[in-house]
């Protein structure tokens, strides 16, 4: 039987000392020794058991097999604690760069699963701003998700994060609209985020639950397991908010119901115009085409994706106008832009960058031979290579043909 001698303030709580009489706690980065005085007292390795038992065995392999294990936690608690650091100061010294906080792209080549990270970072793009995205999961002091980082200045909330940049920057894709048309935009955009939001989160998180688990993006061998918790923590927050909201507490017909009113709305809204408010772009677009492309690209099978590609059809024309305009490393089949009733997982993964600086006239001027299928016109471009998605609407009559 290993006898220890040691020394203690009680006999059943035993620090062990050998011949010291002093030590130093390390307080506060105090170096200065402490004195004790209590009990000195002989314990039995084998009533203590675990870790303590093992090493004072006269097994030599186990001793080495605690200190290498314990070594290698600390070195990878502390490589991960500096790249942390070294990414956040490269983001903190980033100067007059908008640092855009968000959500993982998914495994699918959507760009979010979140309308508002997909509306934040689609107005950059609208507004022809460089940002450098930021993947690291963090939310916002307030809770929320997107957020932006501009010159150690932090913004959250989409619409605060607008007003900000169009303050900062001189932005404006509203100066062209009248104080009439602003009002219609802004009321356009508070039924789009106060209410059909929730019927589509309800749709993702609920009652598609499975089917968006499977994009989330996760590696690693638990990455199974992490994707259904992850999945499952989302689905009860969207459940618990929607009844505190108030449309959680109807059946999912009556939220369905609700969604196809919303949805028809826009649509009537859009018509036959190129933009909700006319030919140009506005504000509106970037949060109205952030909704809808979760319907239209994230939903196989479900009821919003029929009447997007069906009955809405407008709506999906709008989508793939603004996608094809202002995410040019984002491909879709052309098929995808009505609905077949067939609902298969894409199986090539997101094609799109998950860091890296964007700029619309500059990033992407070198990559646009690599990203047009070798310059191979594509049957909704003429002979220049102009997309017919982008041209004024006397041509919607002729893009729906094509795609029937």
């Amino acid at each position: 039987m290993y006898w220890r001698v040691g020394f203690a303030w009680s006999r059943s709580c035993a620090l062990e000392l050998g011949r010291n009489k002093s030590f130093s706690l390390g307080l506060c980065g105090s170096e200065e020794p402490f004195s004790l005085y209590g009990y000195i007292i002989a314990y039995p390795l084998q009533e203590y058991g675990g870790i303590m038992s093992a090493l004072g065995s006269d097994s030599w392999w186990r001793k080495t097999l605690y200190i290498t294990g314990g070594a290698l936690l600390a070195a990878a608690a502390y490589l991960l604690h500096e790249l942390l650091v070294i990414r956040k100061d490269q983001e903190l010294d980033s100067e007059d760069a908008i640092v855009l906080h968000q959500f993982a792209r998914p495994k699918t080549g959507v760009p979010s699963l979140s309308p508002f990270c997909l509306k934040i970072e689609t107005y950059l793009r609208m507004a022809d701003l460089p940002y450098q995205n930021y993947f690291d999961g963090k939310l916002s002091p307030q809770g929320k998700m997107p957020w932006i980082a501009y010159n150690k200045e932090q913004v959250c909330g989409t619409e605060f994060i607008i007003d900000f940049l169009e303050e900062k920057l001189g932005v404006n894709l509203n100066s062209s609209l009248s104080p009439q048309e602003k009002a219609i935009s802004r009321a356009i955009t508070k039924m789009v985020e106060e209410h059909f939001y929730w019927t589509i989160a309800y749709c993702q998180w609920v009652d598609n639950v499975e089917e968006t688990q499977k994009m989330l993006a996760t590696n690693g061998p638990l990455s199974d397991m992490l994707r259904w918790i992850l999945s499952q923590v989302n689905g009860g927050i969207v459940k618990r908010e929607m009844y505190g909201h108030g449309i959680g507490r109807f059946s999912k017909e009556e939220v369905y119901t609700l969604m196809e009113t919303d949805m028809r709305t826009l649509a009537t809204l859009l018509g036959n115009k190129k933009y909700l408010m006319g030919p140009e772009l506005s504000t509106v677009d970037a949060a109205v085409f952030g909704h809808l492309a979760q319907a239209m690209w994230t939903l196989p099978g479900t009821r919003p994706e029929q009447l997007i590609k069906g009955e809405f059809i407008n709506l999906a024309m709008y989508c793939e106008r603004i996608r094809r305009r202002f995410w040019p490393e984002w491909f879709v089949d052309v098929d995808d832009l009505y609905y077949d009733g067939l609902s298969e997982e894409p199986d090539s993964p997101s094609q799109l960058a998950d860091l890296g600086l964007y700029s619309r006239s500059d990033s992407f001027q070198e990559q646009d031979s690599a990203l047009s299928h070798h310059n191979t016109p594509s049957p909704d471009s003429d002979m220049t290579g102009r997309s017919l998605f982008d041209s004024d609407m006397d041509t919607e009559c002729s893009e729906t043909e094509q795609l029937k």
